[in-house]
């Protein structure tokens, strides 16, 4: 556990206020589960919210206890990026990381018993969109005591919050890092996901999405069949090339349908792994969350009309390989703020990881990060605290 945040425990907050949601739809009471690493100074002008990807949740660094005391082997999801003398420094940063509503790592979620029924949510549970998230995580900075982030930082579905952070709350985030996001999802994008839920929706065990009122039962053909095709989208051919090539697990060609290839049997071992860690509900909510983020639909589609009120200052990064959220797509967050007249800081990370580089020690991308948190670091630049 050496440069690690170490032991972590999730913390949580009630919030018994109805939450009005996008969808019109209402929560009148929710949970959201949080971790926080490092101390919040006295004029709570270092804290660091960190916004998580599709599966992500908010285990994003340092380590947890198992059944039987020992620390976990696995790490949280972003220890390449997180704790003590890492570019988002937990000895110079308050960093609090929540699970998102709906999620399924304690947040209220589809797996979350509905007061009002007494069952699980499961398909009742309400649509929720990135904006309904941001609006959460506003309410727990409140209950936090935070009036303003130092920065709003995340990737992927982690970057489309904190671009919309910066739209709800202008005066309540100093800087915004996107990292490998875009600002709204291609029509290719959408079909990969519509592709993942039908074949959860479709899987006999589904049960119109009611399977946690079934015993032992869970879709779990289709949550495989999805994980995998997402985790092919996530990599690129380069990188799976590199991995795999054509390399046959027992050497030869053995005519059938069992795993042959190295690169089925690491498909299956990533799907495998997904069963029992991630609700299929959760996975339908988070993919349509996706698909709804355009924060130009109100706005004659032009993004630089939806940015017209944002004041944070930004650091996008974007890497050569991710043909899922390619550079171009943050190009153009990246002109939109330029006509905006805003602070912008742009990188293109040669890399051959594909969409999830944005979770890997590559060190050019580190060093750029540690850059730019070094500046937000710099009490000079933290400007006017008072919240919208």
């Amino acid at each position: 556990m050496k440069d690690s945040i170490g032991i972590v425990s999730p913390e949580s907050a009630e919030f018994r206020q109805p939450l009005k949601l996008r969808s019109g739809d209402t929560l009148n009471s929710y949970k959201l589960v949080y971790e926080t690493y490092g101390t919040l100074n006295q004029d709570a002008s270092n804290a660091i919210l960190i916004c998580h990807a599709l599966s992500g949740n908010h285990h994003a660094a340092g380590y947890h206890l198992d059944k039987n005391g020992d620390p976990e082997r696995k790490p949280g999801w972003w220890e390449t990026a997180i704790g003590p003398g890492k570019p988002i420094d937990s000895d110079r940063f308050f960093i609090v990381s929540p699970n998102n509503l709906g999620g399924c790592d304690g947040s209220t979620g589809p797996a979350t018993i509905n007061p009002a029924s007494g069952i699980p949510y499961g398909p009742d549970f309400p649509f929720v969109t990135v904006e309904d998230w941001v609006e959460s995580q506003a309410l727990l900075a409140d209950r936090l005591g935070i009036d303003k982030w130092a920065a709003v930082v995340g990737g992927s579905l982690g970057g489309m919050q904190v671009l919309q952070w910066s739209i709800s709350y202008p005066k309540r985030i100093q800087h915004a890092v996107i990292i490998a996001a875009a600002p709204k999802l291609t029509a290719q994008n959408i079909a990969f996901n519509e592709v993942a839920r039908q074949a959860i929706r479709t899987d006999p065990d589904f049960h119109e999405g009611r399977y946690l009122e079934h015993t032992d039962t869970i879709p779990e053909r289709g949550l495989r069949l999805a994980r995998m095709l997402g985790h092919i989208t996530y990599l690129s051919d380069e990188a799976m090339g590199a991995k795999f090539g054509r390399e046959l697990r027992d050497g030869q060609i053995n005519y059938g349908y069992g795993v042959e290839f190295q690169v089925e049997s690491y498909l299956r071992y990533q799907a495998d792994s997904f069963i029992g860690r991630f609700d299929a509900n959760t996975y339908l909510l988070m993919t349509k969350a996706l698909d709804y983020f355009d924060p130009a639909l109100n706005h004659a589609d032009n993004l630089s009309v939806a940015l017209k009120d944002v004041k944070s200052k930004f650091c996008v990064i974007s890497f050569t390989s991710d043909w899922r959220f390619p550079p171009q797509r943050s190009q153009e967050i990246v002109r939109s703020l330029i006509d905006c007249g805003l602070d912008v800081s742009y990188a293109e990370i040669e890399a051959n990881h594909g969409h999830d580089a944005f979770l890997m020690p590559i060190p050019q991308y580190l060093n750029i990060l540690q850059a730019y948190m070094d500046k937000v670091i710099d009490r000079d630049d933290f400007g006017d605290s008072n919240s919208e």
